[in-house]
């Protein structure tokens, strides 16, 4: 048994998706949504996210992370800051609980449920509803998206979870660091 968290990150509102299961069967799931006050800094946002995502990571003591890989529209290129800032606290989050975390683009997540890159944020939806067999539209959309991406997670299985994990400690460890001749070597 695997338990996956998808994760759907936004400002606003992340969208969170815990599903648990083996390969193409699911045998249990939840979500939900982290929302965040307009009125409150960037910082103090950023902060509510990475403190429920640490909470939500000890409880269920997921195998692996899939969150939505960071997009860009022409028209609101200020949105993709916010989401790439959103998205390193997921990933920052999962790093130090130690969970393998996969990013899946849009597309790619749209494909692998329902058969087309291009389709609807409403037919993603309805896909990820029919899979679970949930009795209802899932609320909020945010939820659906997050579900979807631990669908993905769980149906790619514990090998390439294990893979993933295998690349992520092998990045682990101290950072290498750059220096011109001369420099102090950073502190640390």
């Amino acid at each position: 048994m695997e338990t996956i968290v998808g994760i759907d990150p936004g400002l606003a509102a992340t969208g969170v998706g815990v599903v648990r299961g083996e390969g193409a069967r699911v045998t249990g799931y939840a979500f939900g949504c982290i929302r965040t006050c307009a009125e409150a800094s960037a910082a103090d946002r950023l902060h509510v996210i990475f403190s429920r995502l640490e909470t939500l990571f000890a409880k269920e003591a997921p195998d692996a992370v899939v969150v939505e890989d960071v997009y860009s529209l022409p028209e609101y290129p200020r949105s993709a800051i916010t989401l790439g800032q959103v998205t390193g606290i997921v990933l920052l989050a999962a790093a130090r609980a130690g969970l393998p975390c996969l990013s899946v683009a849009v597309r790619e997540a749209k494909l692998a449920l329902t058969g087309n890159g291009g389709a609807s944020k409403a037919q993603f939806a309805e896909a990820v509803r029919s899979r679970l067999a949930h009795p209802e539209v899932i609320r909020p959309s945010h939820a659906a998206d997050a579900l979807g991406l631990a669908l993905i997670g769980l149906l790619r299985g514990p090998l390439a979870l294990r893979r993933i994990a295998l690349n992520s400690r092998r990045g682990g460890g101290r950072p290498h660091v750059s220096r011109s001749p001369g420099a102090s070597p950073p502190e640390g």
